[in-house]
């Protein structure tokens, strides 16, 4: 049985849950595959990837999702639009496609809870922050508000939401900004840097998907839940933009539920 060779790629990246997820995809689908975890930067992933090029792909998180654009031979019309990717595949005759999983896997996080915000805003400016944009294109809406500590970093969340035909407006973060009203907010901020916004007055009406997963529940997590709020957590959507990997690495459709199990026992707090 032919044995074949993916990773996650980042820095830090030995707390990633990638190879949990896929591993169990692999057992399930019955595959002799591996998958580790490499301790990558912008600086290294050209070389990352010359010593691997007949590897069957690559999950790519912080800091590398803008700058796997710059190595891929080929970009999908998503990774390209939203100016960030995740995912990087072999092509047939050499060289990488970058791809962007991290909107399906938003979009499939939300379709779970029946979530159908007329108003967003989100956290952070990032790679995922820009994700998030795209996945709210994909729901329909045409603006939404970006809450940044510093709106002078907010360039390239702005220009995907203008690839996208999203108007995005942004502004400074802070626990008393007014579009943290929204009927759905997306905190795309580290470990910790949401904490703040825990103290101020949350609603039922509202949801909240924190892409943080440990430790969870996170301070503005707890925060919403306790308002009555819907509140979904970072590894559910770690589950589904993974789910989507594994069917473009393997050519297979993902045992969902089986990576479900697994994420659950790893991270038995998250609500997956």
């Amino acid at each position: 049985m032919t044995v074949r060779h993916a990773a996650v790629l980042g820095r830090p990246v030995a707390h990633s849950l990638s190879p949990l997820l896929h591993r169990a995809a692999y057992a399930e689908l019955g595959l002799t595959w591996t998958y580790t975890a490499v301790d990558c930067g912008p600086d290294e992933l050209p070389g990352v990837l010359a010593e691997r090029r007949d590897w069957a792909g690559f999950s790519c998180t912080m800091p590398l999702k803008r700058a796997v654009l710059d190595v891929a031979a080929e970009v999908a019309p998503v990774a390209r639009a939203v100016g960030a990717g995740n995912t990087l595949l072999p092509l047939p005759g050499g060289g990488w496609r970058a791809d962007n999983t991290d909107v399906a896997g938003i979009v499939a996080t939300l379709a779970e809870h029946a979530v159908a915000p007329r108003t967003a805003t989100l956290l952070g400016a990032g790679g995922t922050a820009q994700a998030a944009v795209a996945a709210l294109a994909t729901l329909g809406l045409e603006e939404c508000t970006v809450l940044v500590r510093d709106v002078t970093r907010s360039e390239q969340v702005g220009a995907a939401g203008a690839a996208l035909g999203v108007a995005v407006r942004t502004a400074v973060l802070s626990a008393d900004a007014p579009e943290l009203g929204a009927d759905l907010v997306v905190s795309t901020l580290p470990r910790g840097a949401a904490d703040p916004l825990a103290a101020r007055p949350w609603t039922a009406a509202q949801t909240v998907l924190d892409v943080v997963y440990d430790p969870w529940p996170t301070a503005l997590a707890s925060a919403v839940a306790a308002a009555g709020g819907k509140v979904l957590s970072g590894a559910l959507m770690l589950l589904h933009q993974a789910a989507v990997q594994v069917e473009l690495m393997t050519g297979q459709p993902a045992p969902v539920p089986a990576m479900r199990a697994a994420l659950r026992s790893a991270v038995p707090a998250a609500d997956v």
